[in-house]
């Protein structure tokens, strides 16, 4: 086994080799002196020695076996890297990234098959985050920026808002990866809020109610609405009616305030626990 293996298709593996990129990441990245720092995927290492020689403490979690004990053997002597042999979509995270005063850096080229999965993960530890810089599908990252009323806006672009700020640092174009994808991809940094940009009432409630709303694009909110688990207990008309919202919209025209709002109402109605997503 060696840095130089072929990528694996079936992992959706495609490794940075542009030198001028993998810099601009480091750069994008923003470590600090003795930051702890996390990265997802590193593959074959374009960033790694990068990241080792920065931080204070690195974390990697490689779902490639042979990547993996590879990396353990490139770092064996180093007690400041550690390596999970491991898929990052069933790791615990809240065990891996515990709670310090110092939060951690995560860093990461992520594979397009499971790019989602992995933001909704990253979200769920967000108060342990004190920065993200990913390289995802340009489409995804789009999907991040895109304001209501547009048909890139969607799940993603209204949970992620709620507690990061995102900006696109620059697009990479296919040609700096092996082998080259198909589609553009992009760097994306994303800064942890310290409050909520909004006051959704319990969150696994607006998680429901976010994910309901955009469950059938082409249906009305009240329809929509109709469907979640938490229709069975609470009045989607009324609810719509409290909050002012006209049900003949669809999901993708509601603002977060307007969704924080429908979670405030169904938070305040729902019994405790019983919350369907």
């Amino acid at each position: 086994m060696s840095a130089t293996r072929r990528p694996l298709k079936s992992l959706g593996q495609n490794f940075l080799v542009d030198d001028n990129i993998i810099d601009r990441i480091i750069q994008a990245a923003d470590i600090q002196p003795n930051q702890s720092v996390l990265e997802i995927g590193p593959g074959r290492g374009a960033l790694t020695t990068h990241l080792a020689e920065r931080a204070g403490r690195l974390m990697l979690i490689e779902f490639d076996h042979a990547l993996a004990s590879w990396h353990q053997d490139q770092f064996k002597d180093n007690q400041r890297v550690t390596v999970i042999d491991g898929d990052v979509l069933k790791v615990d995270l809240d065990a891996l990234l515990p709670e310090t005063p110092q939060k951690w850096n995560v860093v990461a080229n992520l594979p397009y098959n499971i790019s989602t999965e992995v933001l909704f993960r990253l979200y769920g530890v967000h108060d342990r985050l004190a920065r993200m810089t990913l390289m995802l599908q340009k489409e995804v990252g789009d999907r991040l920026a895109a304001p209501p009323d547009c048909s890139a806006y969607g799940v993603t672009t209204v949970l992620l808002g709620l507690w990061f700020d995102i900006s696109r640092a620059f697009v990479v174009h296919p040609g700096s990866f092996h082998p080259s994808p198909k589609v553009d991809s992009a760097v994306l940094n994303f800064i942890p809020r310290s409050e909520a940009r909004a006051d959704v009432g319990d969150e696994d409630v607006f998680r429901s109610v976010v994910k309901s709303a955009f469950s059938m694009r082409r249906k009305t909110l009240i329809n929509c609405l109709k469907s979640a688990e938490f229709a069975k207990q609470v009045d989607c008309t009324a609810l719509l009616e409290a909050c002012k919202i006209d049900g003949r919209r669809r999901g993708e025209t509601l603002s977060l305030e307007e969704f924080a709002a429908l979670s405030r109402y169904v938070t305040e109605v729902l019994p405790a626990a019983s919350v369907g997503n």
